[in-house]
């Protein structure tokens, strides 16, 4: 099998079990089953990855937080492509002034590190929510993918065919939507699939900080961070957690990595 293919079977397997988390957990994420006897209780049949400091049952709460980390990741993923393609294409097709202030806006935007820019707000909002953090990293991660797809239409711009669209009176809006976006589409989805395994990772981060998704809202991160004070005495908390963590950003790296391959033999 191939990086694509087995990139492409992991992430598979990842989004059904986020999909069918409520179907597949055995307990629900949040409830203490029993704080004096199944305290960091080892795995067993009756619980295949232990217990939680809280008693709480980890199968259940990996697996909703593998859907809670997933959809936060995607989202904003989603959120940064459609506004990164956006100003991209608008840069990249009107030039002049406008090509100018909008790729020095992006550039001021990329000199600062994007941890100081998610983490700024997140430790000035009060209660944080689902909704604000997908809000956060979606509008702090387009930047590059503006720049990229800027580039991507400043190069199709100049072909023959675009310009034989133009020469003829087709709309701009026709030519881009028909001739331009088709173009640059593979670009677009290298960037995004990788993309999504670095806002897990982020998410990931912020939730082991205290800055991420609330309690008691399982995530691989605050799961992680629940499990540090206990990693000696109940490894397990942590590495489950850890291990979905790992193997959720290798399989999108892979995705990446075989989709560049596949769509631009020249790449390395």
């Amino acid at each position: 099998m191939t990086r694509l293919q087995i990139g492409c079977l992991l992430v598979g397997v990842f989004l059904l079990l986020a999909v069918l988390a409520p179907v597949l957990a055995p307990h629900p994420p949040h409830v203490q089953l029993d704080l004096d006897a199944l305290r960091n209780a080892r795995p067993s049949l009756a619980h295949p990855l232990g217990t939680d400091p809280y008693s709480r049952d980890l199968l259940s709460r990996v697996l909703h937080g593998g859907r809670v980390s997933l959809g936060i990741a995607v989202l904003a993923v989603l959120m940064a492509v459609i506004v990164g393609v956006t100003v991209g294409v608008v840069s990249g097709w009107a030039g002049g002034a406008v090509d100018v202030v909008l790729m020095r806006i992006v550039d001021a935007s990329l000199a600062v590190p994007r941890l100081f820019t998610v983490l700024v707000p997140l430790a000035l909002w009060d209660h944080v929510t689902v909704p604000a953090i997908i809000l956060i990293l979606g509008g702090t991660g387009w930047f590059a993918m503006s720049r990229l797809v800027r580039a991507e239409v400043r190069a199709a711009r100049a072909r023959p065919w675009v310009a034989a669209a133009r020469a003829i009176g087709i709309p701009p809006a026709r030519i881009v939507a028909r001739h331009v976006l088709p173009n640059i589409a593979g670009p677009v989805i290298v960037v995004a699939s990788m993309g999504i395994g670095q806002v897990v990772l982020l998410e990931a981060g912020l939730s082991y900080l205290g800055l991420g998704v609330p309690q008691p809202l399982p995530s691989w991160g605050n799961i992680i961070a629940d499990g540090q004070p206990v990693l000696r005495a109940a490894p397990w908390v942590a590495g489950s957690a850890g291990l979905a963590l790992v193997a959720t950003v290798l399989a999108f790296t892979l995705v990446g990595d075989g989709l560049r391959e596949r769509l631009d033999p020249r790449a390395p």
